[in-house]
């Protein structure tokens, strides 16, 4: 009970969960990218890096929003809040040390693009929205989302540095992917935010403003998705972003109807859906298309 205690502390407080999605972005970027195919242990690099400085940024963001976990009832047990560990500047060392192992592993094992990317998606999460936009304004996670973006930049500049536009197009599909997939949780706990005082975009604007606007950016989200069909990709990648969009697109019309927060969860989970459908049918259309 011990061990199996502590290691759901570690993935808490390191946000693993989130990296598994990061560093799946990151190999949708490589897949994507024309070149030479990475050797196995390359993309194993690859992977390591990314979750990583993922692991890094995430741990910044529970150590500097400890204040603000404490106030609500989804993060009171966060490993900084309820204790398991010490709220103290050693981890900032730490932190520190494992994005420099990321970035610098990424520059030798690569070059300098993937490893310039591999920091950036790092410092977006972890000093442009935790640091600077959190707790100031509810656009905070539209810039957040670059997280995501980097990722797969960094996964297509493995392959090759001037990479070309279809990692850009599939870069703008996370960074439109992730408002709708967190404004969905926000209002599920737009109170705990209230009281926090965290500014997201339910607490600002409301639910029913907050529906509409994320209803808006799902329908950009599922048109940009389908562009990459016009720079190569198949019938296979568009079968699933319609599928992954359609499912997407039909909760948020849902939640627009009737924003209460059990359809705002399910809204979250179609984003999941989407995002998985998505990445599911890309890996499928780069391995079996025509």
């Amino acid at each position: 009970m011990g061990t199996m205690m502590a290691v759901k502390q570690y993935v808490n407080v390191f946000k693993l969960r989130i990296g598994v999605v990061i560093t799946l972005a990151a190999l949708g970027g490589m897949a994507i990218t024309p070149g030479a195919s990475l050797s196995s242990w390359q993309v194993l690099i690859l992977s390591l890096a990314v979750m990583m400085a993922s692991a890094a940024a995430g741990a910044f963001n529970q150590y500097f929003e400890c204040d603000i976990d404490a106030k609500m009832a989804r993060t009171e047990k966060r490993p900084f809040v309820n204790g398991f560990f010490e709220h103290s500047p050693k981890w900032l060392v730490i932190i520190g040390l494992m994005l420099a192992v990321a970035v610098t592993s990424a520059a030798f094992a690569f070059n300098a693009m993937t490893a310039l990317n591999i920091f950036l998606g790092a410092f977006t999460y972890a000093i442009v929205y935790t640091a600077w936009l959190k707790r100031r304004t509810w656009l905070n996670i539209v810039f957040g989302g670059l997280a995501g973006s980097f990722a797969v930049l960094a996964g297509a500049a493995a392959v090759d540095p001037s990479f070309g536009p279809l990692p850009w197009l599939l870069a703008l599909v996370l960074f439109l992917w992730t408002p709708p997939h967190f404004w969905s949780l926000a209002i599920v706990i737009r109170e705990q935010y209230a009281a926090a005082g965290v500014p997201m975009l339910p607490v600002v604007k409301g639910d029913k403003k907050a529906a509409r606007i994320i209803l808006g950016h799902t329908i950009l989200l599922v048109l940009v998705s389908l562009l990459p069909v016009f720079y190569g990709l198949g019938w296979i990648y568009l079968a699933g972003a319609l599928l992954g969009g359609s499912y997407f697109l039909m909760k948020s019309v849902q939640l627009l109807h009737n924003p209460t927060k059990e359809t705002a969860m399910a809204n979250f989970v179609a984003s999941l859906v989407q995002f998985t459908v998505l990445m599911v049918a890309l890996m499928l259309e780069i391995n079996f298309g025509t």
